[in-house]
């Protein structure tokens, strides 16, 4: 098949580019309406308790005037001027006046007549310098009423130039969130494209090659994008997804474009320019070698789909769709290019960059170095690999599951600074103070829904349980908290109010909102990360067994996977939830983690660090099954796979990092941090000593229950990584780099 597709793409070169160019025109232009199309919430499971509370309140009562979506604080930093001014009223007053009604439902401030003496107080600071205003959108969801504030965000600052006003609540949060990720993406891409031109410039030391891996992935990416417009209209797909389009369509694309034009530079040069046998030899290995590793990335992606939350199926079907794109343009677009360059593809080479073949590098020597160190000692190699790794894990002892709310955002946020300055200057029981819902369907009995209300009002935690809409078919009651969503006591009370008695005649009680949605989003999480893992796992084990004909390397590869993995979790937890990364990242210290969050790292990383291990222990294999001697292809595989492989890791570490170092939403941070922290991992401490330490060890046994032989009417998986033969192989590097 790889071999056809040589052929093929060498033949029907032009026609390949001239529907490659079309489709990048149709792709773009259809795929930037997909941006129209994508949702901004999607958060939760559809099916929690919590969402169910929403949904069933919000259809039976509707969006009504005086539910809380948006608190606005207008304060005098200099104390100067209070409520009673009346310059302050008016400026207030003025800018609230002015909202449309097309986008605000109701509005109400220190000044509306209704209120009485003691609501008045609720909003007001205690110096009375401050005040609040409690704004209802316009909206029959939370998507609409995130329309209706981008609309009036401006419009609700007060004009005179002594106040600050500053706007929080859920639909604002939703809003910086969704902006601050979009700006970390568009500056990620600012930073890390000149990065990454330079590294491949000097990787591949011709313009004209450096510039492929990103013309490819630059395909991919408005691949993914069209056909996710296209899965607009039979699913939601979260805008959210973009980051992982972006991530694995330009990261993936360098990796497959490297090992591939790598590969078909040297078939060429011992080929003596023979583009036809080059571009054949090339695909039959190389592109073998693509077509599985995507698959592996594609199965870590898989595991997202077995998770609730829409969120978590959008951030799959993006990754699978620019995965399998970046398949495509490898198997098929790649070789076309590759086909109508021919010599040209070393065309534009700087003169300092350029090297005699067979020039042997200090990098080189290092491999080898190591290789012959690590297969001489194994055990203390292997030892210290591991216990690095579990030492790295520790931290997972002392996770502390949170929320991402509006506390991952930068702590000059205005939707940082509400809450702030609601703590600081107003006394508790606010009118902005933040609670959850209860839903009670059924003609509840008046005195046994207010003995229902005192033993909730006796709960810790709960503060003023109160009616807030009631009729004969449904109750609608709100209960006050203090702190954050995710404290330890809400949480405790969520699950107090759940294990108390219905009301006489309610039919069914159900709590929602605030920490009702972190408790439910957490524990969809935990009950649903098992299932993932157990897929991913013994998805990647069928598949790597049918790899290399073995049980004991696959086995290894997915435990030191998990390993690897735990490690990367570890650090996490202890640089963002402890704080050790402050000191070199600029964020706001939350104290908890989210576990969802955790997950996506989980099973995007797997297919990451799995994928680059195939190639070192496919180079392993072959060399095996050529000699039969493990020692010896175990060397081999580790000095000439050492370099291409690091670099490759080096550039999709600069596609992470940067996503992760220019994040100004510190769950947005954790994930590009995260995926950097796997594949550094992965690239020091796993691939270079646990594999072939552990591989030296086990011996014979690796291939079971294979049997060497030293030849095979088929290339290997791992013949994309071998060079053109050269005279020593433990001492020649794997390309001519």
């Amino acid at each position: 098949m790889y071999s056809w597709l040589g052929r093929f793409a060498y033949v029907r070169r032009r026609l390949l580019l001239i529907a490659a160019a079309l489709f990048v025109v149709l792709a773009g232009a259809w795929g930037s309406g997909v941006f129209g199309a994508m949702i901004t919430d999607g958060l939760g499971p559809p099916d929690a308790e919590s969402e169910r509370a929403t949904a069933l309140l919000e259809d039976h009562f509707g969006h009504q005037p005086g539910d809380r979506d948006a608190a606005a604080v207008y304060t005098d930093p200099t104390g100067e001027l209070t409520v009673d001014d009346p310059a302050f009223q008016q400026a207030v007053t003025a800018a609230l006046a002015r909202l449309p009604e097309s986008e605000v439902l109701s509005w109400t401030s220190y000044w509306t007549p209704e209120l009485t003496a003691s609501e008045r107080a609720e909003y007001v600071s205690e110096d009375r310098s401050s005040t609040i205003a409690l704004i209802t959108l316009q909206g029959a969801d939370n998507p609409e009423r995130l329309e209706s504030y981008r609309e009036i965000e401006d419009m609700a600052r007060a004009d005179d130039g002594r106040l600050d006003t500053y706007i929080a609540g859920q639909s604002t949060s939703v809003y910086h969130l969704q902006q601050a990720a979009q700006e970390s993406l568009a500056t990620a891409q600012l930073i890390s494209l000149p990065i990454l031109l330079v590294l491949l410039l000097i990787v591949f030391r011709s313009l004209v090659a450096a510039a492929i891996p990103v013309a490819m992935g630059i395909l991919a990416i408005l691949g993914s994008l069209a056909l996710l417009r296209c899965l607009t209209y039979v699913t939601d797909i979260s805008i959210f997804a973009l980051e992982i389009t972006t991530l694995l369509g330009l990261g993936l694309a360098i990796d497959y474009g490297l090992f591939t034009v790598t590969r078909f530079r040297d078939e060429l040069d011992r080929r003596h320019g023979d583009v036809s046998g080059a571009l054949v030899a090339t695909m039959n290995t190389a592109g073998h070698t693509v077509a599985f590793s995507g698959l592996v990335v594609i199965i870590g992606l898989c595991g997202l789909l077995f998770f609730p939350q829409p969120i978590s199926h959008s951030f799959g079907w993006a990754g699978i769709t620019v995965v399998g794109f970046n398949i495509l343009a490898a198997l098929v677009v790649l070789p076309a290019t590759l086909a109508a360059l021919g010599p040209r593809i070393n065309a534009a080479s700087p003169r300092w960059l350029r090297r005699r073949p067979g020039t042997v590098t200090r990098e080189d020597r290092a491999w080898a170095a190591l290789a012959r160190s690590v297969t001489r000692r194994p055990v203390p190699w292997l030892a210290g690999g591991l216990l690095t790794l579990v030492a790295a894990a520790a931290p997972l002892l002392s996770l502390a599951p949170g929320q991402t709310n509006h506390r991952v955002l930068p702590e000059d946020n205005e939707a940082q600074v509400v809450p702030r300055i609601l703590d600081e200057e107003f006394a508790a029981g606010h009118a902005a103070e933040s609670g959850f819902n209860i839903a009670i369907s059924g003609p509840v009995q008046q005195q046994a829904l207010a003995d229902y209300l005192q033993t909730v009002d006796g709960l810790e935690g709960a503060y003023d349980p109160a009616v807030h809409r009631a009729d004969d078919e449904l109750t609608w009651v709100i209960v006050d908290t203090r702190g954050e969503v995710d404290d330890a006591v809400n949480l405790e009370l969520v699950r107090g109010i759940r294990a108390l008695d219905a009301p006489a005649g309610a039919d069914e009680v159900l709590v929602g909102g605030g920490p009702a949605v972190g408790l439910d989003n957490n524990e969809a999480t935990t009950d649903s990360l098992p299932w993932a893992l157990i897929f991913v796992g013994l998805s990647t084990l069928l598949l790597l067994f049918v790899c290399f004909r073995s049980v004991l390397v696959p086995l290894k590869a997915v435990v030191v996977a998990f390993l690897s993995l735990g490690a990367s979790l570890g650090l996490i937890i202890w640089g963002f939830q402890e704080g050790g990364f402050q000191g070199l990242l600029d964020f706001h210290l939350v104290g908890t983690t989210d576990v969802w969050g955790l997950a996506v790292i989980v099973t995007i990383a797997f297919g990451l660090v799995t994928d680059y291990e195939m190639f070192l222990v496919s180079r392993i294999h072959e060399e095996y099954r050529a000699t039969g001697d493990n020692r010896r292809a175990i060397r081999v595989g580790l000095q000439s796979t050492g370099s291409v492989i690091t670099r490759a890791g080096l550039l999709m570490v600069v596609v992470l990092a940067a996503m992760g170092f220019t994040a100004t939403s510190l769950f947005v941070m954790t994930i590009g941090i995260g995926l950097t922290l796997s594949v550094v991992i992965d690239a020091t401490v796993v691939r270079s000593i646990i594999v072939p330490a552990a591989m030296q060890l086990l011996g014979r046994a690796n291939w079971w229950p294979g049997r060497p032989r030293t030849s095979s009417r088929h290339p290997s998986l791992s013949d994309a990584l071998r060079p053109a033969p050269q005279t020593e192989a433990t001492t020649e590097p794997l390309s001519h780099f």
